[in-house]
């Protein structure tokens, strides 16, 4: 990953279901789907899949039947990629575990990534 940020994680606590399905990983199938996944012993890789190139990375802890992000990283390298303030970048890792692993649209992530999305964009 092209200079690692850190960024605040997630504040969400993820049911061991979803952590079953994070751990599935995946891999965009058409050039609609713009994320790859992958999970090595409890940390998530997310790549983009037009380039491969890696944008997130965050560490998941187990504690009973529930998890949370206890580390999370974003490509800071701004010729590459456009990398906006924390919470931003926090809200748009939540989102795209939910888009991705999860299948959940208008989750917490999406809502919360929408609020602090620009005016401009719509």
């Amino acid at each position: 990953m092209p200079h690692p940020e850190a960024i605040p994680p997630p504040e969400r606590v993820w049911t061991s279901l979803e952590w079953d399905l994070i751990q599935r990983g995946h891999r965009s199938r058409d050039m609609d789907d713009k994320w790859h996944a992958l999970v090595e012993r409890q940390r998530l890789y997310l790549y983009r899949s037009w380039t491969g190139m890696g944008v997130y990375e965050a560490e998941f802890a187990a504690a009973g039947d529930e998890c949370r992000i206890i580390d999370a990283i974003v490509a800071g390298d701004h010729d590459s990629y456009r990398r906006r303030d924390d919470e931003y970048e926090s809200a748009l890792l939540e989102a795209v575990i939910e888009w991705v692993l999860l299948k959940v649209r208008n989750g917490p992530g999406h809502k919360r990534w929408q609020r602090l999305r620009p005016s401009s964009w719509g």
